[in-house]
């Protein structure tokens, strides 16, 4: 496929660090400011060096080319003044408007939407997220497929040479063309085909999971707000060996795009299992959030959410917003109950008190115990109050039943009489129902 080309870029080039202008237009946003400042957060993410910002205050984008005539001028002279070599927008642009800006600016120009499909092409891992990220980044390039020829200065047909060879040589061009949208296509059924199988396979895991009666909890936010530190946090403190189980963390934007899953023990035998699942970010592309709907499928059936939100962040409401609105894109249900965990507190600079408890709201910091052990409590409180405590007495012909209370409940008391083992256990009432036929009537 090395031969189909974008109205970027060869869709196997790879992207090197390289000097970047940042560029947007306002369009009555409330948080333009801080949607540059994710921008330019964004490119360095995906290995530029940010040089220059070049805004527009305008209502509405020029259809041709986005930006107006003079401000195309000003990122064209300020690209040169600051030796930038791509101009990235704070939109995703059209075909067309990207065509343009190439050939007035001298520039590779890259929208939000390809950065964004960028920095997940790098960092997918699974093959569930490789699949997931190169179907989104094959249906933004269909539309932008062009002729290998055609570069920022060159059109259909030819100044010199005759009319029938410029008609040739462009008939040639299109049918080339046809073909690689028939390779597009065709690989992004084929990619399909191969994803409905990984996500049967990851349906049929996640159904065992709920099967075996314990409950889950999904990490939710947006991205670098600190999911990942908060699930290696609980498992230092809540799991068997867990310098075997961390997940891998970094101060960046979509340090990781795959769903973890793990164990968490807390006393008195009551576990959960924790998901840490792909961050959000402003704007993310709707190729990408119908791609990874599968992957936030650990988020939708889980039975808790802890929406961790970056406190240090002065546009943090933002973020939420962005967040829970991603959450009902792709399906969440409102009445799933959520608990919204304030991280970062001891990065603000206003001696924020942590942790602090107030109705669902936690305010805390996941590189504090103290902070950890009261995000547990509020799970703890949650997922276990439909606990139900009960005295079952067990033959000693039935081991099993006796094993399995000790493996999924805390058990308060355990005796023996002539007759069998007699157990008082607390536990949810989906597993008191699988043994709810020893239960002592008092």
């Amino acid at each position: 496929m090395e031969h189909i080309m974008t109205e970027n870029k060869p869709l196997t080039a790879t992207t090197q660090t390289r000097n970047a202008l940042i560029s947007g237009i306002t369009k009555r946003q409330d948080n333009f400011d801080y949607t540059m400042t994710e921008l330019g957060e964004l490119a360095k993410a995906a290995g530029y060096a940010v040089v220059a910002d070049v805004r527009q205050k305008a209502d509405f984008p020029t259809g041709a080319t986005y930006f107006g005539k003079g401000k195309v001028e000003e990122i064209r002279e300020a690209a040169v003044l600051h030796e930038a070599d791509v101009i990235i927008v704070n939109d995703e642009l059209s075909p067309s408007q990207l065509r343009n800006l190439e050939k007035q600016i001298k520039r590779r120009v890259v929208d939000r939407t390809q950065l964004i499909l960028d920095i997940f092409g790098t960092r997918a891992r699974s093959k569930q997220a490789k699949m997931q990220v190169e179907i989104a980044q094959l249906r933004y390039a269909l539309p932008r497929l062009r002729n290998q020829s055609a570069g920022f200065d060159q059109q259909g047909g030819g100044s010199t040479g005759g009319g029938g060879a410029a008609l040739a040589n462009r008939g040639s061009g299109e049918t080339q063309l046809e073909m690689d949208k028939r390779i597009l296509t065709k690989r992004i059924s084929h990619i399909k085909h191969e994803l409905i199988e990984e996500e049967q396979s990851e349906q049929t895991r996640s159904s065992q999971r709920t099967a075996s009666d314990i409950p889950t909890v999904a990490l939710v936010g947006y991205t670098n707000a600190g999911k990942s530190t908060t699930m290696n946090g609980l498992l230092s403190l809540y799991a068997d060996r867990p310098e075997d189980k961390q997940v891998f963390e970094k101060n960046m934007l979509f340090a990781t795009l795959d769903t973890s899953v793990r164990r968490i023990e807390l006393p008195g035998n009551r576990q959960f299992l924790l998901s840490d699942t792909v961050g959000f970010v402003g704007k993310l592309p709707t190729k990408l959030v119908d791609s990874f709907k599968a992957t936030l499928a650990e988020a939708k059936n889980a039975d808790l959410l802890i929406h961790v939100v970056d406190f240090a962040d002065q546009h943090y409401p933002e973020m939420m917003q962005v967040t829970e609105k991603t959450l009902r894109d792709i399906g969440i249900a409102e009445d799933v109950p959520v608990i919204e965990a304030y991280n970062k507190a001891d990065l603000r600079g206003d001696a924020t008190a942590f942790p602090e408890v107030n109705g669902n709201q936690l305010v805390y910091s996941a590189r504090d115990d103290a902070s950890l052990q009261q995000l547990a409590a509020m799970i703890e409180e949650r997922i276990f109050a439909d606990q139900v405590t009960a005295t079952y007495l067990i033959p000693f012909t039935d081991g099993a039943a006796v094993n399995y209370i000790n493996s999924v409940a805390k058990v308060d008391q355990t005796d023996y009489n002539e007759t069998g083992t007699l157990i008082t256990a607390t536990m949810s009432k989906a597993q008191a129902v699988k043994v709810q036929q020893y239960i002592v009537e008092e």
